[in-house]
């Protein structure tokens, strides 16, 4: 099944951004299809600060955005620095914006003293989208407070405001190209006169059209002492614009602009800088040399973004576990889960494998059903094994594009966010509750028919959602539950019973034992021995099979023993002791017996039975 999403994503999984909690320029965010970017902006600062007059700040400035009619706004940010720890509320046109995060960095001057430059930026995407293309004019930015406070900055003539938006846009008419935002804040000046920065996380499918852009801030045009931008150990220009030994010189590629002073907000071309195939690229930048007296100058550069459009036809597998269900005393788990294909310029193949582990042990395996298109995903399902004696909350590790051994088949746009966790709790039934035990009288060979349901008497339990079971194992299992529990007979002595109740998620186990007892026995008041197949005995219920070692006595009226029975020889009238009619039967008469049930809990019965034909 697929389905149908939104295709914009942040560098970690699911459009989360990374945390900016360093402030190295690295992968911020990725866009990946028929996209490509523009920027505005403008500085603050009335003239390049090895002027005469240069130590203030406008209150304001402006830039035009021109978003072509064929161009869908994706997403847009605005930037801005200056001189100073920071000032995070700004306003945009009257409407204030404060700042989603703000990076700091230290240069430390020739005469030691400290100062800081901060730069900040806000998603100001449904701000731009309402007001489309026009006017922009920033302001409130207040730094002039710290310049006035600290002359550092300006004894140091690095005072410097300005601004940027940032704006990624869709273009059906463009190929497939992979946008990659790199963001932080990083310095260059005569303390440190050279970083490399390593843009990973990219992938050039076709070099052509390939570009890199830059916002940079404090520049000088005036200094361009051993300035360089290099990429891949090229050194690249833009002239007359950007010359190769005077990279950071306040321009602005978009506008043709010289007079973006003390900031840059440049583009390059990088088609022969860049090879297809690479997956990151090395940016160098530097400054500081000995001029023409030998003495050694450096600019200050501070460098806050870098955006690279690359072409790109790559897909990128992450998956996502979703609901899961477990049965109650069960290691069987069924796992819902969803694979995406969304930081990518090309669809996922179909049989792209999953590996799913529970403590470094591969416990299943599945794969795409289908080709996932871009910006889609397809949603599958599977049934995990779980070891046994383990924890009863558990952590199950998902890996797409891994076929089972930690190793991917498939070339992806990003190889470090194939994987998902998800905690689940195995569940399990409480202890077993003991009722009390079901008592019944021996109907012989210590046996009894038991109605089961008694046993829960008094309890508010529903008879038609309740099961018997002879044992646990069947009971756990759903197997083989007793058909009928109102006349059971039991298969030992003693015997549990198990109740099973539902109890959502799981049930509650109930035992309970049936006993028996040998009672009183039930005698007859008389029989009628004629062969007509009823009552033809002296049939003394509860008592054959049940007490075994019994002897019964029959006397006449007269006092006289005419009859000795055990278990296996009950009375049917026919007598079998004394001098006369042994063999015949009595006739008809009340005659006179003694019961010796020779068990300790009873006395011997006596009575009379009469004998009718």
């Amino acid at each position: 099944m697929l389905k149908k999403v939104f295709f914009i994503t942040c560098y970690l999984f699911l459009a989360n951004c990374i945390p900016l909690n360093a402030q190295d320029v690295s992968l911020f965010e990725q866009f990946n299809g028929r996209y490509d970017y523009l920027a505005i902006g403008n500085t603050l600062n009335p003239l390049e600060n090895n002027g005469n007059t240069f130590c203030t700040i406008l209150e304001s400035s402006e830039a035009s955005l021109n978003i072509n009619a064929n161009q869908t706004i994706i997403k847009a940010y605005l930037y801005w620095a200056g001189s100073g720890p920071g000032d995070s509320n700004v306003s945009l046109n009257g409407t204030p914006f404060s700042a989603d995060d703000t990076y700091t960095v230290d240069y430390t001057t020739e005469s030691n003293v400290e100062l800081t430059y901060f730069s900040s930026y806000a998603d100001i995407t449904d701000f731009i989208v309402t007001n489309g293309n026009g006017i922009y004019t920033f302001s409130d930015l207040d730094i002039n407070s710290v310049l006035l406070s600290n002359p550092g900055y300006c004894g140091n003539r690095t005072n410097f405001g300005g601004w940027s938006i940032y704006v990624i846009y869709e273009d059906t008419s463009l190929p497939l190209n992979q946008v990659s935002l790199f963001q932080g804040l990083q310095i260059i000046n005569r303390n440190v006169g050279e970083i490399e920065i390593n843009l990973n996380n990219i992938n050039v499918f076709d070099n052509e059209g390939a570009k890199i852009g830059f916002l940079a801030w404090e520049g000088d045009n005036a200094l361009n002492f051993g300035e360089s931008l290099s990429i891949n150990g090229n050194i690249i220009s833009n002239p007359p614009l950007n010359l190769a030994d005077n990279a950071f010189n306040g321009t602005n590629t978009f506008t043709n602009s010289t007079d973006f002073f003390n900031a840059d907000l440049d583009v390059y071309s990088i088609e022969n800088n860049i090879a297809i195939g690479d997956t990151s690229a090395i940016i160098r930048m530097t400054t500081g040399d000995f001029d023409d007296f030998g003495i050694f100058r450096a600019d200050l550069i501070i460098i806050n973004n870098i955006i690279t459009v690359l072409n790109s036809k790559l897909p990128d597998a992450t998956i996502r576990l979703d609901n899961s269900t477990v049965q109650c005393n069960s290691n069987s788990i069924a796992l819902d889960y969803t694979v995406f294909n969304l930081n990518s310029t090309e669809q996922l193949p179909s049989n792209t494998p999953i590996a799913f582990y529970f403590d470094g042990v591969l416990i299943g395996q599945s794969q795409t059903t289908v080709a996932i298109p871009i910006g889609e995903n397809e949603i599958g399902s599977i049934v995990l094994e779980i070891p046994e004696d383990v924890n009863s909350e558990i952590t199950v590790l998902a890996m797409v594009d891994d076929i089972g051994n930690m190793t991917g088949i498939v070339d992806e746009t990003d190889e470090t966010n194939n994987t998902n966790t998800r905690v689940i709790e195995l569940i399990n039934s409480p202890e077993i509750e003991v009722l009390a035990p079901l008592k019944g009288c021996n109907e012989g060979f210590s046996t009894s028919t038991f109605n089961l349901y008694q046993a829960i008497e008094g309890n508010d339990y529903h008879p038609e959602t309740i099961e018997f079971y002879e044992s646990i194992e069947d009971l756990e299992n759903g197997n083989d539950s007793i058909l009928d529990p109102s006349s059971y007979n039991n298969t030992s002595i003693p015997q549990t019973i198990y109740i099973k109740i539902p109890d959502f998620p799981c049930y509650r186990i109930l035992a309970f034992d049936l006993i028996i007892e040998n009672c009183p026995p039930r005698i007859p008041q008389g029989f009628s021995p004629n062969d007509d197949q009823t009552n033809d005995w002296f049939n003394i219920q509860g008592l054959y099979n049940v007490f075994v070692d019994h002897d019964l006595k029959i006397f006449n009226r007269h006092g006289v023993l005419i009859f000795e029975g055990d278990n296996d020889q009950p009375w049917t009238g026919i007598i079998n002791r004394g001098i006369n009619g042994i063999g015949n039967r009595v006739p008809v008469g009340t005659y006179y017996f003694v019961l010796n049930l020779n068990d300790s809990d009873y006395r011997p019965m006596v009575g009379w039975v009469y004998v009718n034909y």
